[in-house]
C-alpha cells in the first residue's frame, strides 16, 4: 500500500498537483514512516508549493534516516535556499557533495546557493523596512480609501504579506501600481504613478484619426489564385467516392443511434468499415452502440481494434484517446470485484497520456474511488480490526509510535467506521509530531460519534501544540456538553486560559509574542478582523475614549473579536 500511495505521489508530481503529491506521500509515510525515500519525495512537493519550512523538516527527516544519500542533501539545501538560509544551504550542498562528489544537481546547487548568499550580502538595506513592520500597516491600509479596495484583491493582500516577512521583497513587486500606492499611504507622502503623469505626449485624437484614414486611399486586397485542378487516376477517384460514401453511412447511423435504434446504427457503422478503413471514427462510434447494448466484449474488441489501427495511420490522438476511454468504460461495466477495476485504471491512465480530457479524468476518478470501496468492503472483518487496534494498543504503550500508526491503519482498513481507532491513531501522531495528521484523525472520531468525548480531548490536544489557544479553548468546551465532568476536558481548558490569560498580561517573551502575531497574520480571521472599519474605530476607542470602551464591552461579538486578538498576540490589554 505504501508502494501504491508512493506512486500516485510520483504521478501527480510529474503532473504538476504538488498538493496531491503531498498528500499521496502522507498516505505512505503513515504506512512506512521510516522510508527515507518517502520524505523526500514530500520535502520535493513541498518546495514545489514554496512551502520550504514544511520542506525543510522533511529533508532534515530525511538526513536523519538515512545520512549517507546524497540526495537528502541535495532536498535541505533546496529548503534553506527557499527560506533565504544562504549559509545553511551552502553547507548542506557541501556535505552532500562530500558523499558524492560529482553529483551535479549539488554542483548547481551550491552555485546557486553561493550567489544567492553573494547578492544578499550586496544588497543595500530595504529604506522602506519598518514602514511594513506590525499590524499597523494593515489598519493605515484598511484607513485609506484607495488601499482599502485593494484589500479585497487575494493577490494584492499576498504579495503585502510576502513584503512584511522580508521588506527586501520589495523591489520584486515595485512594478505593480497598488504596490507603489501603498507604499504613499505607509510613507504619508505623494508617489507619481504612469497615470499621474501629465507630461506624456499626446495621442491623435479621433477627428485627426479619421482625417489621416480618409487622406490615405484604401488598400484593395489581392485577388487569391484560384488552385489548379488535379488530375486524378481511376483507383483516387474510386477511393474518394467510397470515402465520401462512408460518410454517408456514417451520418445515416449516427442518426440511428440518436433514435436508439441500435441495431440499424450498427449496420450503418460497419458498411462505413467496409468503404473506408482509414477512418477509425467509424470504430469508436460502433464500439459506442455495443456499449450501450450492453455487449460489451464486441466493445472492447472495436476498441483494440480502433488503437491499433489509429497508430498505424498516425490517427489524432483524441480519437485514440476516445477509443481508450470507451474500452475502459466498458471494463468497469464488467467489474466485480475490486481487482476488475485494476485493467480499467490502466487503460484511462493511457488515454490520458493521448489527450488529457476532463471527462476522461473524471471517470478514472470514478474508477479508482470504486476500487477502494470494494476492497473496503472486501477487506472489512470487525473481530480482526479489533485484533490490530489491540496490538496498536500494546505498541503505544511500549512508546513504538510508528508501529502502533502501522497497527491502527490496519484495523482501520478493516472497519473504518471505528472512532475509537481514529483516536488512538490521533494519540500517536500526536506523539510524534504529525500535527496534521493527529487532527484530522481527530475530526474523523468526533464526526464518526460526535458523543465520543476522547476525540475532542485528541484534537484540543492538537490545536494546543500547534498554539491555536483559542481553537483548542472552544474544542473542550465542546467535549464539556457531552461530559460535563470530564477532567481531562477540564484540564486542557485550565492550559488554555493559561496561555490566553499569558499574552492578555503581557507575560510573552518579544520571541514568543513575534512568533505568535507572525502565525495570527497568517490566518484569515485575524487579517479580516483588522481590515474591518468598524473594529479599527472600536481599537481607537479603546485607545483614546474610555466612554465608547464602556460600551463596547456591552456587544458580546465585539468582546469576542477582541479577544481573539488579545489571544494572537495583536492586542494588549493594560
Amino acid at each position: 500500500m505504501a508502494d501504491e500511495a508512493k506512486a500516485k505521489g510520483n504521478a501527480a508530481f510529474s503532473s504538476g498537483d504538488y498538493a496531491a503529491a503531498v498528500r499521496h506521500f502522507s498516505d505512505a509515510i503513515a504506512l512506512s514512516p521510516d522510508n527515507h525515500v518517502l520524505y523526500s519525495n514530500r520535502s520535493a512537493s513541498y518546495a514545489s508549493l514554496k512551502k520550504y519550512s514544511d520542506a525543510l523538516a522533511d529533508a532534515k527527516k530525511t538526513v536523519e534516516l538515512k545520512p549517507d544519500w546524497s540526495k537528502g542533501y541535495s532536498r535541505l539545501g533546496a529548503a534553506h535556499l527557499g527560506l533565504s538560509q544562504y549559509d545553511d544551504a551552502i553547507a548542506a550542498y557541501k556535505k552532500g557533495l562530500e558523499i558524492d562528489p560529482n553529483n551535479e544537481p549539488l554542483k548547481y546547487g551550491l552555485a546557486d546557493a553561493q550567489a544567492a548568499a553573494s547578492r544578499a550580502r550586496s544588497a543595500p538595506a530595504n529604506p522602506f523596512g519598518d514602514a511594513f513592520s506590525g499590524p499597523e500597516m494593515w489598519a493605515r491600509l484598511t484607513a485609506d480609501p484607495t488601499t482599502r479596495v485593494y484589500l479585497q484583491q487575494p493577490d494584492f493582500v499576498k504579495m503585502m504579506q510576502d513584503i512584511q516577512k522580508d521588506p527586501n521583497k520589495l523591489n520584486l513587486y515595485l512594478k505593480d501600481q497598488r504596490v507603489m500606492q501603498a507604499i504613499g499611504v505607509l510613507l504619508n507622502v505623494k508617489i507619481r504613478t504612469p497615470t499621474d503623469d501629465a507630461d506624456m505626449p499626446d495621442s491623435p485624437s479621433p477627428s485627426e484619426r479619421k482625417r489621416a484614414a480618409e487622406a490615405e486611399p484604401p488598400r484593395q486586397p489581392e485577388p487569391e489564385p484560384e488552385p489548379e485542378p488535379m488530375d486524378l487516376s481511376e483507383e483516387e477517384k474510386d477511393k474518394k467516392l467510397r470515402k465520401a460514401e462512408a460518410q454517408k453511412q456514417k451520418e445515416a447511423g449516427n442518426a440511428a443511434y440518436k433514435k436508439k435504434d441500435f441495431d440499424t446504427a450498427i449496420h450503418y457503422y460497419s458498411k462505413a468499415l467496409e468503404l473506408d478503413d482509414e477512418d477509425i471514427s467509424y470504430l469508436t462510434n460502433r464500439a459506442a452502440v455495443y456499449l450501450e447494448m450492453g455487449k460489451y466484449e464486441e466493445c472492447i474488441k472495436d476498441c483494440d481494434k480502433a488503437v491499433e489501427r489509429g497508430r498505424e495511420l498516425r490517427s489524432d490522438f483524441k480519437m485514440i484517446a476516445r477509443a481508450l476511454t470507451r474500452k475502459g468504460t466498458a471494463l468497469v461495466k464488467m467489474a466485480k470485484s475490486s481487482k476488475d477495476f485494476e485493467p480499467a485504471i490502466e487503460t484511462f491512465q493511457k488515454a490520458l497520456t493521448e489527450h488529457r480530457n476532463p471527462d476522461t479524468l473524471k471517470k478514472l476518478n470514478e474508477a479508482e474511488k470504486a476500487k477502494k470501496d470494494l476492497e473496503q468492503q472486501e477487506y472489512f472483518d470487525p473481530n480482526l480490526a479489533d485484533e490490530e487496534r489491540e496490538k496498536g494498543n500494546e505498541y503505544f504503550k511500549q512508546q513504538k509510535y510508528p508501529e502502533a500508526v502501522r497497527h491502527y491503519t490496519e484495523s482501520l482498513r478493516r472497519n473504518p467506521k471505528d472512532p475509537r481507532t481514529y483516536s488512538n491513531r490521533a494519540a500517536c501522531y500526536t506523539k510524534l509530531g504529525a500535527m496534521p495528521e493527529g487532527l484530522k484523525d481527530a475530526e474523523k472520531c468526533i464526526e464518526l460519534d460526535p458523543t465520543f468525548v476522547k476525540g475532542y480531548t485528541r484534537k484540543g490536544a492538537v490545536q494546543f501544540f500547534m498554539k491555536e489557544y483559542d481553537k483548542a479553548l472552544e474544542t473542550y468546551k465542546e467535549g464539556l456538553k457531552h461530559d460535563p465532568n470530564n477532567q481531562e476536558l477540564l484540564d486542557g481548558i485550565g492550559r488554555c486560559v493559561q496561555q490566553i490569560n499569558k499574552a492578555s498580561r503581557g507575560d510573552l517573551s518579544p520571541e514568543e509574542l513575534k512568533e505568535r502575531q507572525a502565525k495570527a497574520m497568517q490566518d484569515p480571521e485575524i487579517q479580516n478582523i483588522l481590515q474591518d472599519p468598524v473594529m479599527r474605530q472600536v481599537l481607537v476607542d479603546f485607545q483614546e475614549n474610555p466612554k465608547a470602551a464602556q460600551e463596547h464591552t456591552k456587544n458580546p461579538m465585539v468582546m469576542n473579536k477582541i479577544q481573539k486578538l488579545i489571544s494572537a498576540g495583536i492586542v494588549q490589554m493594560r
